[in-house]
């Protein structure tokens, strides 16, 4: 009979012996060791805040994981409490004993897809969304979907965003060089942003490139259990990046914090690569998201006129990046009046694909955030990542923007 530990000693875990075999699962056998149950992880995780279930918070999910991961009886229950995780991390932000909950629940995703398999209706749509997202063919379904957007059912309609014209991007002519990942969503659905980051590295004296055969990174399938296919797309940017990098670019520039965080991943996600493990470690080291410019970025003086900006500090930047912050202090210092909206440690239901696959806990989720970026009326909500972004328009009056479309337009207006 297994005992249970005692309550604040850490979490005695006796793993599959095939398990422990690997390099990912003896580091999850670490990570169950590290936890000590105390619970503080449920005071900021936001489907516990909702649902108030213990199987929805990180402890009763770790129990879950640690029992599927020593070969006890997992069911459909267990795969729907697991599914119901956002993968936000603010438990991680908030554990004293430094649980990376993250990489434990992303072990555990595909092991329970092989332990308990979806019905075929799931594995079709996973499938759809692993496939089509990521896929050249994305843009040109984005289209078709915005002509067909009047004829929809509102609900629907709303899920698809408008058009939005990117603007010129400068020419790439300047000595230090950033690569841009242009990724699958953002490109497609907002433009503006990567060419807004253009026009700011083009004013500070660096240039922005756009380089073929790079796309998704990765995240999305990832996060949905596909870790090969994951892979593939690590593989494929090193491929597509690496010759830029060797003939002098400086690194690589993301402009969305949730694919900025997956690519700083790349040298743990590759590490038993043979052929890929050391470009993809020296890759990571060389990616920057879009935030930590802030400091050498050429800021304007003050906008004349103060503009009120609640600020949606996304789950990958606070926790993903620790850059819990940055976006707030850039805005003050154009002069912008910053609102920190309540419980911004929550989620916004966003979460990749989270917001299709659980669409009323999302929405939920969103609609609480909204209430609190909308409570002090601002002009303007600014965020760092596309699907925060996309996510939040489908439900607020107030324009969602990428924090760095503020930057570009700050900077070339009117002295």
């Amino acid at each position: 009979m297994r005992v249970a530990p005692a309550w604040g000693s850490d979490m005695r875990a006796v793993l599959r012996p095939e398990i422990l075999a690997t390099h990912d699962g003896a580091e999850a056998e670490a990570i169950l060791r590290a936890c000590v149950h105390c619970g503080f992880c449920n005071a900021t995780c936001p489907t516990y805040q909702l649902l108030g279930d213990e199987r929805d918070g990180p402890r009763g999910r770790i129990y879950q994981i640690k029992s599927l991961l020593e070969g006890m009886p997992v069911s459909a229950e267990t795969v729907s409490h697991l599914d119901r995780c956002l993968g936000c991390r603010a438990c991680e932000t908030t554990c004293p004993s430094g649980v990376q909950y993250g990489k434990l629940l992303d072990y555990a995703r595909p092991q329970l897809d092989a332990a308990v398999p979806r019905p075929v209706q799931g594995r079709v749509q996973r499938w759809l969304l692993r496939r089509l997202i990521p896929s050249p063919l994305f843009p040109a379904v984005l289209a078709i979907g915005r002509l067909l957007r009047p004829l929809l059912p509102a609900a629907l309609g709303r899920r698809i965003p408008l058009a939005v014209d990117g603007g010129a991007w400068p020419a790439a002519t300047h000595d230090t060089r950033w690569l841009a990942l242009e990724g699958c969503v953002q490109e497609a659905a907002r433009p503006s942003i990567n060419a807004a980051a253009a026009r700011v590295f083009d004013r500070a004296g660096q240039s922005l490139q756009r380089v073929a055969g790079a796309g998704c990174c990765g995240a999305l399938p990832y996060h949905l259990g596909a870790h090969e296919e994951a892979r593939a797309c690590a593989k494929r940017n090193i491929d597509a990046w690496w010759p830029a990098l060797e003939a002098g670019a400086a690194g690589v520039f993301c402009a969305s914090s949730g694919c900025s965080t997956m690519l700083k991943d790349y040298g743990h996600l590759l590490r038993d690569d043979a052929h890929y493990a050391a470009r993809a470690q020296a890759l990571a080291e060389r990616v920057r998201d879009a935030t930590e410019f802030i400091d050498e970025w050429r800021l304007p003086s003050p906008l004349a006129a103060s503009v009120r900006v609640a600020v949606q500090a996304p789950c990958s930047l606070q926790h993903g990046l620790k850059g819990t912050g940055r976006m707030e202090d850039l805005l003050r210092s154009l002069g912008c009046t910053v609102q920190t909206p309540a419980e911004s440690h929550l989620c916004c239901g966003s979460a990749g694909t989270y917001s299709i696959l659980q669409p009323a806990l999302s929405a939920e989720l969103r609609d609480r955030k909204l209430g609190h970026l909308n409570a002090d009326s601002p002009t303007v909500i600014a965020t760092s990542n596309i699907g925060c972004l996309l996510h939040l328009e489908q439900g607020s009056a107030t324009p969602v923007r990428h924090w760095l479309e503020i930057l570009d337009e700050a900077q070339a207006a009117p002295r």
